[in-house]
């Protein structure tokens, strides 16, 4: 037995139950182990079934000879199940993690074997390694709390929401270009519809009507919705709320260029349950640092990473574009002027790094109380 040391925590290799879960959408595959170098033992339980893998892990510890009572680590990778697992497998006394799986590194052969039980291994030795403290090709995610999930909730419909109506919209403009027709989205369509003539001064074909006007009665519904939803966020962020994500919201909204649309997203998805320590942190979360390949003599710019939250990072590129325009005597907008110029490709790329920037600064902006330098605020 062994004994290794992370931080205050100590691990005791040997006399640990290591547990590697790989969740599929019916079954899931557990692999156990105790040690490095050992063959992991592999189960199969139905998907979600809490009380069978109460059962293996039992199990488990009477074959590999450990106590009922000794400590159980366990992981999986972040997808479809979200974080209930983790919580629940948290509220069993387990230590569980939560992996992104883009960080773990897999064979690059071009036909590489996988399997579910394959993986399921290769989750449960990446677990051990990282306790044993070697954390290469291993991200470790940090899971919201229940709150946190819940106030994602209503800016996350919103988005949802609106791209239905714009994709109904476009499929309603698009049938009727296909007939070489034009008529106005408004609240006279349905009458409007059915005056309109093909090109050959006939009526539309009924079964198109008929597709038209349900499209457009679903429409109705959706942009329905999104009023009752905007009702529901200016609720949300009204003055009277003082909770953190509204409090956060209305103090970024006061920025001009910062919706509160924008301002609501960067702090349920960001900057109301996260805590950051540098700069560096926020950068990196939202995707936006550099990725360079340097081999021998060849060296590649491979562009911003792309990894962490692609909602924000998204969104912090319209963000930049609208700080440019509304905030233009900002240190940023300068910066951007002057290094990337008014015109050319030059600037769609330097908007990333105004991007980045901005991220940062509105980081430190909710946390000192100091506006960005030249910001002008709202009113």
């Amino acid at each position: 037995m062994t004994t290794e040391t992370r931080g205050s925590e100590s691990i005791a290799i040997g006399e640990t139950l290591f547990i590697g879960l790989e969740m599929g959408s019916t079954t899931w595959k557990v692999a156990f182990a105790t040690t490095r170098g050992m063959r992991p033992r592999v189960r199969t339980i139905t998907a979600g079934a809490l009380e069978q893998l109460r059962a293996e892990i039992a199990d488990a510890k009477a074959r590999f000879r450990l106590g009922a009572e000794a400590p159980v680590r366990s992981c999986y990778e972040a997808g479809r199940d979200g974080f209930w697992v983790h919580r629940a497998l948290q509220a069993e006394g387990l230590h569980n993690v939560v992996v992104d799986p883009a960080s773990i590194a897999v064979d690059r052969r071009a036909r590489r074997t996988k399997t579910d039980r394959l993986d399921a291994i290769a989750l449960v030795t990446q677990l051990m390694n990282a306790a044993a403290g070697d954390r290469r090709g291993w991200h470790e995610l940090h899971v919201p709390s229940v709150q946190a999930e819940a106030d994602r909730q209503l800016q996350r419909e919103w988005d949802a929401v609106r791209a239905d109506y714009t994709r109904l919209r476009n499929r309603i403009q698009g049938l009727l270009a296909t007939q070489g027709v034009r008529v106005p989205l408004t609240g006279h369509f349905l009458a409007q519809l059915q005056l309109a003539r093909l090109w050959d001064g006939t009526a539309l074909a009924a079964d198109l009507v008929g597709r038209l006007e349900r499209d457009w009665i679903q429409l109705q519904h959706v942009d329905a919705r999104l009023a009752q939803l905007k009702t529901l966020r200016q609720a949300r962020v009204a003055p009277e709320q003082t909770d953190r994500v509204a409090m956060q919201t209305r103090q970024l909204a006061a920025l001009k260029g910062i919706g509160v649309n924008s301002a609501l997203t960067l702090t349920t998805e960001l900057f109301a349950w996260r805590a950051f320590a540098n700069s560096r942190e926020v950068g990196a979360i939202v995707g936006l640092t550099p990725s360079p390949y340097r081999s021998d003599q060849r060296v590649v710019e491979q562009g911003i990473s792309r990894a962490g939250n692609r909602r924000v990072r998204a969104l912090s590129i319209e963000l930049a574009w609208s700080w440019v325009r509304w905030q233009p005597t900002s240190a940023l907008t300068r910066w951007f002027h002057e290094q990337f110029g008014r015109h050319g490709r030059s600037r769609r790329i330097g908007i990333v790094a105004v991007a980045r920037k901005l991220v940062i600064a509105a980081w430190r902006y909710l946390e000192t109380g100091t506006p960005p330098a030249g910001a002008v605020l709202k009113g």
